[in-house]
């Protein structure tokens, strides 16, 4: 399959915050952004999260993120920062307006998933770790960024992860479809009050994808729970009937592709919108 094609110009001029952004999507948005041209404030945990179903990203993960992302020609301020302390997060902000004088593109991606099973076996703990992480987290990220793009005067574009799952009810990890579902109720009044502004906000709502967060043995024995040490092929043919579009996962690059064009100029009357990048999981 064809690797992605890249408009050098697309975001030329601009800059983009984005959270969680080590590894994963988050990686993938900051590396394509910057391909097109932006320049990324961008920032991570790097510390674990006990109870998480997989590790964090580390500072190395973060570093690599930069290079990765200068190799491209572009500038990076990278800082860990924990999303759900809003000082924080807002310090990233400032640091990034103090480099670059501006945002324009605003990507609430980080996320985890602490802890799975029935509803009545979460722990309190996994509970709000995931809910201040996927909820909170995400209204963090937009609140701090969102005066300096009124102030800015140049309108903007905000998209946040949510997921399929909000749509689809999967089973065993409530508190995490609790919390996307959350955000995607964000949608209307975030758009409705940044319109006037040229401010768009949207929501992008993957299926599974190819990430540490999905690719876990918590999720595994979600899939397989009579195979005591499943290969990543025999996840992927388990996953397979979840969708109508005969997969197990898609690439980040998929993700990415959805991302860029609901931040681009194409797409700038497109606001209030929940894309679902899918499969067709909701379909089944």
């Amino acid at each position: 399959m064809a690797g992605p094609s890249f408009d050098r110009n697309r975001f030329a001029g601009r800059v983009a915050f984005i959270s969680g952004v080590a590894r994963g999507q988050g990686r993938q948005f900051a590396v394509d952004l910057a391909e097109e041209g932006a320049d990324i404030i961008g920032f991570d945990i790097c510390e674990d999260i006990p109870g998480a179903s997989t590790g964090m990203a580390t500072t190395a993960d973060l570093e690599a993120t930069r290079a990765a992302v200068e190799a491209t020609g572009r500038r990076m301020v990278a800082e860990q920062a924990d999303v759900r302390d809003y000082a924080a997060v807002q310090a990233v902000l400032d640091k990034g307006l103090a480099e670059f004088g501006r945002v324009d593109v605003v990507v609430a991606n980080a996320g985890i998933l602490a802890g799975a099973g029935p509803f009545w076996e979460i722990s309190l703990q996994n509970w709000k770790d995931t809910v201040d992480t996927d909820l909170t987290g995400v209204w963090h990220t937009v609140r701090a960024a969102t005066p300096a793009m009124i102030a800015g005067g140049r309108g903007g574009a905000i998209v946040m992860i949510a997921s399929a799952g909000a749509t689809k009810g999967f089973q065993n990890i409530t508190h995490y479809v609790a919390a996307k579902t959350a955000l995607v109720g964000m949608l209307k009044p975030m758009a409705a009050e940044l319109g006037p502004h040229f401010i768009r906000v949207n929501a992008l709502s993957p299926t599974n994808v190819n990430t540490a967060i999905y690719m876990t043995e918590t999720n595994k024995r979600l899939f397989l729970p009579d195979n005591p040490n499943p290969t990543d092929e025999e996840y992927e043919i388990a996953s397979r009937p979840q969708h109508v579009i005969p997969i197990g996962w898609m690439e980040t690059r998929d993700t990415s592709a959805a991302l860029r064009w609901l931040v681009s100029d194409e797409a700038r009357y497109v606001t209030g919108l929940e894309l679902r990048v899918d499969a067709g999981v909701v379909l089944r």
